[in-house]
């Protein structure tokens, strides 16, 4: 069989990206343009800033994501492009560019869910991996427990009902002085404190066991931070940021495994931005280890924004035979599941 080649592009957030992927496991180029420096400056991500950078970037990120691979447009069988949620500017700049190459080279057109695309980075290092798993997805702007059914198609258990877990990270970041991007910060910090310091409260919902809050551990922090300016007392920022990191991450793994175990489920995955994160990966993998679960996770590179796994969804949606018109549009709101 011809091996089937996927230009695929990302701009849903603040880093521009493009990739080839060869039969939807083969990571032949990945490329990304990150703004976190730019965006630093204003403490989080400006969207007209991000969007005009994009534009500035995308033929470059291309160019090099074709000549790393030691491909042409000519050799592509289809592009792959994320069309939300995200930024609906951004989004749109990637939307422009693969509609402008399909268009000028005949080639299909498949638009991809970002959250799609962050499940499927599992499939890149775990070539055994195969549907149906259950994956925690847990980024900035997404906290969801779904059942990967097949690929391309999800049960959702549960979802966040307030602030996402990558939400959470960057307000408290920025509460203790942190500052953009908050994640790494915070668990970077944590390193060097006590998580059994503080405790803060872990939100259970009792009509739903599968769902998360954030926002009371959220609120929690803000105000020890706000009774200890009161008092006079110092804050000790590293016990702080590994208390609360120990309670989201608590929360986030004993959902997954109550899941695991009431839907007879052996094969756990993580996936989005926060499941970079240092302690959710550990405690994830002790878990796992411990309930006898096989565990995948992307590296962190995977993790966090990227083409590649915009590639792999792209692949799982061509061979099935979806294919998007001219109109394909940028729809910031996507939900997870919708088309």
């Amino acid at each position: 069989m011809k091996d089937t080649l996927i230009l695929a592009i990302e701009s849903s957030c603040d880093e521009t990206a493009a990739s080839v992927v060869k039969n939807g496991r083969t990571i032949l180029s990945n490329v990304i343009s990150s703004q976190i420096a730019l965006h630093t400056l204003y403490g989080g991500v400006v969207p007209e800033i991000a969007s005009r950078k994009h534009i500035e970037k995308i033929n470059q990120v291309i160019e090099q994501a074709l000549s790393d691979a030691g491909v042409t447009l000519d050799d592509l069988d289809a592009i792959g492009v994320t069309y939300g949620p995200g930024l609906v500017g951004a989004l749109l700049v990637g939307v422009a560019e693969a509609k402008a190459i399909a268009y000028a080279k005949k080639l299909p057109l498949v638009g991809v869910h970002h959250i799609e695309g962050h499940v499927s980075a599992n499939y890149i290092e775990h070539p055994d991996l195969e549907p149906p798993f259950l994956c925690l997805i847990v980024s900035g702007g997404h906290t969801h427990l779904v059942i990967v059914k097949d690929y391309g198609e999800f049960e959702i258990l549960g979802r966040t009902r307030d602030d996402a877990a990558g939400e959470a990270f960057d307000k408290v970041a920025r509460a203790i002085g942190l500052g953009y991007p908050g994640g790494p910060k915070v668990d970077k910090l944590s390193k060097e404190g006590n998580p059994d310091a503080i405790e803060f409260p872990k939100a259970k919902i009792g009509d739903c066991p599968y769902d998360f809050s954030f926002s009371g551990v959220k609120s929690a922090v803000l105000n020890y931070i706000n009774h200890a300016q009161m008092t006079g007392e110092e804050v000790n920022r590293a016990d702080l940021a590994a208390s609360f990191q120990k309670a989201v991450v608590d929360v986030l793994v004993e959902h997954t495994m109550l899941a695991a175990k009431d839907y007879g489920m052996n094969k756990i995955a993580i996936a989005g931005g926060v499941a970079s994160n240092g302690t959710l990966r550990a405690a994830m993998e002790e878990a796992c280890k411990k309930n006898n679960y096989s565990f995948c996770r992307p590296s962190p590179i995977f993790c966090t924004d990227n083409a590649a796994m915009i590639g792999v969804a792209a692949y799982y949606e061509y061979i099935k035979g979806t294919r998007h018109g001219w109109d394909l549009n940028a729809v910031p709101n996507l939900k997870l599941g919708e088309r």
